[in-house]
């Protein structure tokens, strides 16, 4: 038996049968009087388990309906794209970048990781430096597919960078980050 409380076993319970498909977005999960007599609980302990499901956005409640297992969120982030100046600020340190150029070129022909980022359009290809506390602390190369984002052809990376200007101008779909 496991030692975990009792209402993280039940919310493990039904995100288990979520996660594996036993339970399809739309299914209806059991009333909480059916998880009180199933586990043999208080419905504080059943609601618990609920409310969090709740907030992982893994079920929504309905009055006098019930609760259903949620549709996944087409928009939720599936992955933390990184910030450099947030976590630069985050230091207690002052944040400056610098735009060191600036170029719109095709992707070169032998590579193609960059054909396929280009789509059949250009490229615009930065480098900048990060400074953290007046100091230099990252060196950012970029390329951005102006098929896909083409107003960063005239953005001004002096003013935002371009990690900061992609996240509020472009939908992210997919990103590749090498460090």
């Amino acid at each position: 038996m496991s030692s975990a409380p009792l209402h993280q076993r039940i919310r493990g319970d039904i995100e288990n049968r979520i996660r594996s498909g036993d339970w399809p977005p739309g299914h209806r999960v059991p009333f909480e009087t059916e998880l009180m007599a199933q586990y043999g609980c208080a419905r504080m302990t059943v609601s618990k388990a609920m409310a969090a499901l709740v907030e992982a956005g893994l079920i929504v409640r309905r009055k006098r309906a019930g609760s259903f297992v949620a549709r996944p969120r087409v928009h939720a982030p599936v992955l933390n794209i990184p910030d450099i100046q947030s976590a630069i600020l985050a230091r207690g340190e002052t944040y400056a970048f610098r735009l060191l150029s600036s170029h719109v070129r095709s992707a070169a022909r032998g590579n193609a990781d960059e054909r396929e980022l280009a789509a059949g359009g250009k490229l615009l290809a930065l480098e900048g430096v990060h400074d953290a506390g007046g100091r230099p602390f990252a060196l950012e190369r970029r390329l951005i597919s102006l098929k896909t984002a083409p107003g960063a052809a005239t953005a001004d990376f002096s003013a935002a960078p371009p990690g900061a200007w992609l996240l509020e101008h472009v939908a992210w779909t997919e990103a590749e980050s090498r460090i």
